[in-house]
């Protein structure tokens, strides 16, 4: 599972034969939280003629959960374009929304498909973007004097201490790189802590 994720929200403005494009690009890991960012542009732009979009949470070579809205274009010439760019660029976990103005000039289905197309690239071409890492959440069981042993373990390894419970032992909850347990697991092991993996 190999993709790129956007790091911040962008965004991009085409204008083409008097109508204005705004693409909005944010990053997204839920369709409701797609959803929102339409309804956030909506009550922004209430005199916009069209919010076309597209969205792909998950890996876009694979995808679980995509979609797209014409919002009122020609069938297949708004958010099939917006999505298609996304999937082209291997980009997940993101929604490129095009809020248009219509500016009294018709473009034909295929200036539409053109110009929807052209705003979402606009917008990728704005992006910063990071490989995505499958993250998990660990718990480590340790004694008060290996405290500070364990976290400096998982902080060499890019983690993140979410919690600590003390006890007669230190529970630390920490979230890091998949890839990166069982590397974490060989090191405890040798210094005998525990190591236990609640459900992600």
């Amino acid at each position: 599972m190999s993709y790129q994720t956007l790091k911040r929200a962008v965004t991009a403005r085409l204008e083409i034969k008097k109508s204005e494009f705004i693409a909005y690009a944010y990053p997204v890991i839920s369709r409701e939280e797609a959803m929102f960012h339409v309804e956030q542009l909506r009550e922004r732009y209430p005199d916009a003629r069209h919010f076309c979009w597209g969205y792909i949470i998950g890996d876009p070579d694979n995808t679980t959960s995509a979609g797209f809205d014409d919002d009122g274009e020609p069938s297949g010439t708004a958010g099939r374009p917006i999505l298609n760019v996304l999937q082209h660029k291997s980009i997940g976990n993101v929604i490129i929304i095009v809020v248009r103005y219509f500016g009294g000039i018709k473009l034909g289905a295929g200036g539409l498909t053109r110009a929807y197309a052209g705003s979402a690239q606009a917008a990728v071409d704005e992006m910063t973007l990071n490989p995505y890492i499958p993250m998990a959440q660990i718990q480590i069981l340790a004694e008060f004097a290996t405290e500070a042993q364990c976290r400096y373990m998982i902080e060499s390894l890019d983690g993140h201490i979410v919690d600590v419970a003390y006890s007669k032992q230190v529970t630390l909850t920490a979230t890091l790189a998949q890839a990166d347990i069982e590397s974490l697991k060989e090191r405890l092991a040798m210094d005998g802590r525990v190591l236990d993996q609640p459900e992600v």
